[in-house]
C-alpha cells in the first residue's frame, strides 16, 4: 500500500509513558508505543523519528512554580526526557528495531550528540532516531523541540500523540463538555487564534512558517500511527 508520507516525526509526551500511575514509566505502555513504531517501519518502510517529553518524571514549569530558578528546572526536565528516550530505545531494540538516541545535551556514555546530518543518515539506513534533551535550551518546550527537529530532518509531517483518550482537536474539552465538536482539519492560525490545545504557540508558528502539517491523534489507539502514514483520516490535521 502507498504511503502519504515518506518521513515522519512522532511527538510523545512524557505523561504517555506513565500510564494510569501518572508518574514513572509503565513497561506495558512503553512496549505498546514501541510496537506501533515497529509496525510502521516493518509494514511501510517510512522513516520514523521520535521526540519524547519528560513530564512523567519532572516538569520544569512545576519546579519554577515552586520557587526554583526556571532555567535550572528546565535543565532537569531535559534530563528527564533522556530517561524516557533510553527506555523507549531499549524496548524498540528488544523488538528488533535498530535505534539511535541523540541528545541536545552531551552525555557521550549513553547517547550520541545531536548532529543533523548523522540523524538523517541513521534514518536513511532504517534506524529509528529518538531525539532527547529538548532543544538544549531552557524556556523551550519539547513541543518546540519536535517542530524544530522535524523541520531540520525534512520530515513530511509531525504526528502529535495524545494519551488522555481524546482522539484529536475539539472546540472544547470533550471530557467536560459533551457539546464539544471534533475538528477534522484546522489551520495553524485557527489553532493560535482560538487557543486550541494542540501544541504551544512557538511550535505551531514554526510549523506554519515551514508548511509542516501536524496530525493530532490518539496515541493509544492501536494501529493509528500506521493508518496516518498510509493516508487515512485519523485525528485532526493542522495545515
Amino acid at each position: 500500500m502507498g504511503t502519504a508520507y515518506k518521513r515522519v516525526l512522532v511527538k510523545l509526551s512524557g505523561e504517555a509513558f506513565a500510564g494510569e500511575a501518572g508518574t514513572g514509566i509503565d513497561g506495558g505502555i512503553s512496549e505498546f508505543i514501541a510496537g506501533e513504531i515497529v509496525d510502521v517501519r516493518e509494514q511501510t518502510g517510512v522513516d520514523v523519528a521520535v521526540v519524547v517529553g519528560g513530564g512523567n518524571i519532572w516538569r520544569g514549569m512545576t519546579g519554577a512554580g515552586a520557587g526554583m530558578d526556571r532555567a535550572q528546572a528546565d535543565y532537569m526536565g531535559m534530563l528527564a526526557t533522556v530517561i524516557n528516550a533510553l527506555a523507549l530505545q531499549d524496548t524498540l531494540e528488544r523488538l528488533g528495531q535498530p535505534t539511535r538516541v541523540q541528545t541536545a545535551i552531551h552525555m557521550a556514555q549513553v547517547a550520541e550528540p545531536y548532529i543533523r546530518r548523522r540523524a538523517t543518515r541513521h534514518l536513511e539506513k532504517g534506524r529509528v532516531v529518538i531525539f532527547a534533551g529538548g532543544t538544549g535550551n531552557p524556556f523551550f518546550t519539547t513541543d518546540t523541540a519536535a517542530a524544530l527537529r522535524a523541520v531540520e530532518i525534512e520530515a513530511d509531517a509531525m504526528l502529535r500523540g495524545t494519551h488522555s483518550g481524546v482522539d484529536g482537536l475539539y472546540t472544547d474539552d470533550p471530557r467536560t463538555n459533551p457539546d464539544a465538536t471534533k475538528l477534522d482539519q484546522v489551520s495553524y492560525l485557527d489553532v493560535l487564534n482560538r487557543g486550541l490545545r494542540a501544541m504551544d504557540s512557538t511550535a505551531i508558528t514554526l510549523c506554519m512558517d515551514n508548511k509542516l502539517p501536524i496530525v493530532v491523534f490518539d496515541l493509544l489507539g492501536k494501529g493509528n500511527v500506521r493508518s496516518i502514514v498510509e493516508g487515512r483520516a485519523i485525528g485532526t490535521l493542522i495545515c
